[in-house]
């Protein structure tokens, strides 16, 4: 069971996109648009920035998924 440790993540405000590495312990709920500078936060009903704006799901997401 493999676990992807980067995700892109694009700003919904500005459209700016950066390849980051995601934590593989925890979930980052506040990350600064490098584009725009807009703060983001999760959307409603998602854990962190990379669930709500990344390409792939941030490590504790990805591994919940694979447990099913």
């Amino acid at each position: 069971m493999t676990i992807t440790a980067e995700s892109t993540l694009t700003c919904p405000h500005c459209g700016h996109s950066e390849k980051l590495t995601m934590p593989t312990d925890a979930c980052r709920f506040f990350h600064q648009c490098n584009g725009c500078g807009a703060l983001l936060k999760p959307r409603a009903g998602d854990c962190c920035v990379f669930c709500s704006y990344g390409d792939v799901p941030c490590p504790p997401i990805q591994q919940q998924r694979k447990s099913r």
